[in-house]
């Protein structure tokens, strides 16, 4: 985890085990540092990783450092949002998105994995 976060740094080294091998869904966010739509971004992924702790595990993947899984996901665009269950994508958001937006569809996804 970061420093002062509830979200997970990823690198290709933790990418398999945080994310593809996950027992609960993750919210992955690829970004860059010098992304200012990114950085806009940043306090929504924030919020969300707090508010969604041990329900959905939340990560962010900066694709300078993480160029091989960004381009085997095709992230052609940042910030671009995917959403993990069981190591497949479920949800691909490529561009800004509101918190009320990622809260509707994570309460969406944990209550279709409760009534599983």
């Amino acid at each position: 985890m970061s420093d002062n976060s509830t979200y997970i740094n990823l690198n290709p080294d933790n990418f398999v085990d945080e994310v593809i091998n996950s027992e609960i869904p993750v919210l992955v966010d690829f970004w860059a540092v010098w992304c200012g739509p990114c950085r806009v971004m940043n306090p929504t992924i924030e919020n969300i990783a707090k508010k969604w702790q041990r329900k959905v595990k939340v990560a962010k993947a900066d694709v300078d450092n993480n160029e091989a899984n960004a381009t085997k996901y095709d992230i052609r665009t940042i910030p671009t949002i995917l959403i993990f269950q069981n190591g497949e994508i479920i949800e691909r958001i490529p561009s800004l998105v509101s918190q009320t937006v990622l809260d509707e569809k994570l309460n969406n996804l944990t209550q279709d994995l409760s009534a599983a």
